[in-house]
């Protein structure tokens, strides 16, 4: 199980479902905590009722149907499924109103979707996604890779009311893009990285405003992350063995 774990953290994001199922296939007395402690690409979904698109993981699944965060109804219908409690539901309706916005002011498009559910801790357990497509022909407002996917999972669990409150938040980030240019070929970039955070807080502000802190917080060192370990190591590696035109030192004429 670990070694398959391991694995699966080192395999590119957009190879992780065939490596999964291959895993599956090869580890059956297994396949419920793969399936659960490894993180897929999102996918996508229309709420028919609504008109807005939602994203599907396991913390909205009930058997093969989906729970929209916008009209609380399974898709495909499923009868006698798991809803959260009226109190969490209008705290999910809050939610997903307030992170719209935080994705449109960060990712400047994409889609977002909030899942709350309770826990046995007699507190609950938030479920944070946002799925941004950067591709040329996808639909943010600046699309200028070939393929490129930017998709956020962030999960967290909140402890029983008190004057202080526990929120541990477990963050995922996968990667992916690739350019095709004429200038520079085809180059494929990808991977994933995952962080943990535990925070007493206050209740004065409420759920909603300590968990958005959290979140823009371990985004911010998620985003610097990549930026070193993904973006600067290649950057360096590349000028390492190709360097750039205007630093090459020429040789007078003999």
């Amino acid at each position: 199980m670990e070694a398959a774990l391991g694995l699966m953290r080192r395999i590119p994001p957009k190879h992780s479902v065939t490596a999964l199922s291959a895993l599956v296939s090869l580890l059956p007395n297994h396949s419920s905590d793969l399936l659960s402690q490894v993180d897929q690409p999102l996918q996508v979904l229309c709420d028919s009722e609504s008109g807005k698109e939602f994203i599907l993981c396991e913390y909205n699944r009930d058997a093969d149907s989906y729970r929209s965060p916008w009209s609380n109804k399974y898709h495909p219908p499923l009868g006698d499924a798991l809803l959260p409690s009226d109190e969490l539901r209008k705290l999910e309706v809050e939610a997903n109103e307030v992170f719209a916005i935080y994705r449109d002011q960060y990712y400047e498009g994409g889609i977002s979707s909030v899942y709350l559910w309770e826990d046995n801790n007699e507190g609950f357990v938030a479920c944070f996604l946002i799925k941004k497509d950067g591709a040329r022909t996808a639909h943010g407002r600046r699309g200028y890779l070939q393929e490129g996917l930017w998709e956020a999972i962030h999960v967290i669990e909140v402890g029983p009311e008190d004057e202080t409150t526990r929120y541990c938040l477990t963050s995922t980030v996968m990667l992916s893009l690739t350019t095709d240019k004429e200038s520079s070929g085809t180059f494929n970039l990808s991977g994933s990285i995952r962080r943990q955070m535990t925070m007493d807080l206050p209740l004065a502000d409420g759920h909603l405003c300590n968990m958005g802190k959290m979140i823009e917080e371990m985004e911010g060192k998620l985003r610097n992350s990549l930026d070193q370990v993904y973006f600067g190591k290649t950057k360096e590696m590349v000028c390492t063995l190709r360097p750039p035109s205007e630093v090459v030192m020429r040789l007078p004429n003999s």
